[in-house]
């Protein structure tokens, strides 16, 4: 029986507001992101599946290394386990 962990995390971005499109693009092209909505402001909720805690941190470097990013910073983060074998068995 192996047991395997998921991590669910959100995030707030800010870009600069006249990029905001360019750089939604951007992140909804990085592997395991969804974007959860935006404002004119330039503020965007990004959620985060990913199997470890390596990923987010990563994958939060990678959004704020953005051109035109302002910041990055995780809002929620929550980690799920469950048994691999179990999944397989249904």
């Amino acid at each position: 029986m192996a047991l395997q962990e998921v991590h669910i995390s959100s995030l707030v971005v800010h870009i600069k507001p006249q990029y905001l499109s360019g750089v939604k693009a951007q992140i909804a092209a990085l592997p395991n992101a969804e974007i959860y909505g935006d404002s004119e402001e330039g503020k965007v909720i990004v959620v985060l599946e990913t199997e470890n805690q390596g990923f987010v941190t990563e994958t939060i470097d990678k959004i704020n290394n953005l051109e035109h990013v302002l910041n990055t910073f995780l809002v929620y983060h929550q980690i799920e386990h469950f048994d691999s074998q179990s999944e397989e068995d249904s």
